[in-house]
């Protein structure tokens, strides 16, 4: 007698783990029924806007582009939310008596239940419906589509299969953090190719396309533009080589799962040897100043290192403070005086500075005593942001400079980068000690609940000042700019800018050390609520 097939056991189990995890409270159940009507809208709406396309020339390139990107989606997914669906750790299954070949065909089944496949198989459909033309391309497509589907989700399953030691670890939960990265470099991407295909059409795709056609999963689409055209030995070898590319990452998938089902887990002790590598090493201490300062700075840069909300934001802020001008002076449509968005998106790490000690933030209070002690505290700190913060935006306002071949404009570029950092650092410290609140460690939330005034009022109170206090420069700016006399002298406005920045960091860290170390219970209570 035949062992029974595990495949229907673990697809309840799926459902089991999505009803129950939807019980678990209201808001999650509102939550998950809100992003999926709006994922289900999005593909309906772009499946519609695929069908209208149908019959225009050069379409079939697009859809290949659309549908590779989508596979590549699958591919990155694990990687950067890899605690969004439980059954993708297979280390769970491990003390069951199960082989791999009937596990792989199990979690591929249950791998299909879920909104992302069923928004996958739409945009497939509509691909198809896009592409075929003629009762054989359709049948084709149909086979197609289904490839697609089963590929997308193999390859998914396959990465997260191979990372799953590091996906479990910190280090894997820190990857995360680059999901912001790569939405905005991904936004400013699809932003500028947009435009590009505006302006010359769906032609310029054909070489991408001629490509993509004969790489899964787009092959499967690629097979059903070749039956449309007659070429149905193509076809049959597109769809041979996505059925290749699925039975190549089934036996992938299966080896990892033997590896993962049948080894010690080690995870934790390269782990614990490059923590104590980093405790004995003393390099970044000797080259901070001595006293609080230094140690107050170290700390400071340790959390951007460290701690995954810390270093979420810097990424988010590094990549945003680049793109912006870098791709508006790739388009032709930029100015250097955009570069200053590099030092308005850094400055923002200035705000909220004791949110992230959390309830930590007691040893700090403890040792601030009178006013001086709290303003070495925030002096420190805005060193330490300083390092990150001038060269990095210096970068990006000569970077953007280069591309547009505005050498006369770079030194009043800089002088205003440094003036808006000047600025921004200076009321950050105010709001700081004004408008702290607390950031949750855990989940996606960056204000504890109850507190999202305080960081509204905290973060965009004090842009709007900070923009106030660049006005004697901006006004500086515009007048040597219109005034007949005054363009010679622009180049005044680097060291005027750079004097301007720093008088007004040391005024504002003057102004905020009373009102810190006034206020250190109150703060104490508002950062520990997450």
């Amino acid at each position: 007698m035949s062992a029974p097939t595990i495949t229907p056991v673990v697809v309840r189990l799926k459902l089991s783990l999505l009803r129950n995890g939807l019980r678990q409270s209201g808001g999650r159940r509102a939550v998950y029924i809100v992003s999926a009507v709006v994922a289900l809208l999005f593909a309906v709406l772009q499946t519609l806007g695929m069908i209208l396309l149908r019959g225009q020339p050069h379409v079939e390139s697009l859809i290949l582009l659309l549908v590779a990107v989508l596979g590549l989606g699958w591919a990155v997914m694990p990687l950067f939310f890899p605690s969004g669906d439980e059954t993708l750790d297979p280390t769970r299954l491990v003390m069951l008596p199960l082989r791999p070949q009937p596990l792989v065909r199990a979690l591929l089944a249950a791998s299909l239940v879920g909104i992302g496949p069923l928004f996958t198989l739409c945009l497939l459909a509509g691909s198809v419906i896009t592409v075929a033309d003629g009762g054989a391309a359709f049948a084709v497509g149909v086979l197609g589509a289904a490839l697609g589907l089963l590929v997308c989700v193999a390859l998914a399953r396959t990465v997260a299969a191979a990372n799953v030691r590091l996906l479990t670890s910190r280090k894997g939960r820190d990857l995360a953090v680059l999901s912001g990265l790569v939405i905005a470099v991904g936004a400013q991407v699809v932003n500028f190719g947009a435009q590009r295909l505006g302006a010359s059409g769906l032609a310029e795709l054909d070489p991408v396309g001629a490509v993509l056609q004969w790489v899964p999963p787009a092959s499967a689409i690629g097979a059903v533009h070749a039956a449309s055209e007659g070429s149905y030995g193509i076809a049959l070898a597109q769809l041979g080589l996505t059925v290749a590319a699925l039975v190549l990452l089934l036996a992938v998938w299966s080896r990892h799962l033997t590896k993962l089902m049948t080894s010690p887990d080690g995870s934790t002790l390269p782990a614990a040897e490059s923590a104590a590598r980093e405790r004995s090493s003393t390099g970044l201490a000797r080259l901070l100043p001595g006293g609080r300062t230094g140690t107050v700075m170290e700390r400071s840069l340790r959390y951007v290192w460290r701690d995954p909300k810390t270093k979420a934001a810097w990424v988010t802020s590094l990549a945003i403070g680049l793109i912006v001008p870098v791709f508006n002076a790739w388009q032709g449509t930029g100015s250097v005086y955009f570069a200053c968005f590099a030092a308005g998106m850094l400055g923002i790490q200035m705000y909220n500075q004791f949110g992230q000690d959390t309830s930590a933030f007691w040893m700090v209070a403890m040792t601030i005593s009178a006013t001086r002690d709290a303003y070495a505290e925030l002096r420190a700190r805005a060193l330490a942001l300083l390092l990150i913060t001038l060269p990095y935006a210096t970068l990006v306002t000569v970077l953007t400079t280069a591309m547009l071949g505005d050498w006369p404009r770079l030194p009043e570029a800089l002088g205003l980068s440094f003036a808006l950092l000047g600025a921004m650092l200076a009321t950050g410290a105010w709001t700081s000690a004004r408008f702290p609140y607390s950031i949750p460690q855990e989940g996606y939330k960056n204000v504890a609940p109850g507190q999202t005034g305080l960081a509204w009022i905290s973060i965009f109170g004090g842009m709007v000042a900070a923009a106030l206090l660049c006005a004697p420069v901006i006004a500086l700016t515009i007048w040597l700019n219109v005034s007949a006399d005054g363009g010679g002298l622009t180049w005044l406005l680097l060291p005027v800018g750079t004097a301007y920045g720093a008088a007004v960091t040391a005024l504002g860290l003057r102004l905020a050390a009373p009102r810190t170390a006034g206020r250190l219970p109150e703060i104490l209570t508002a950062v520990s609520k997450g």
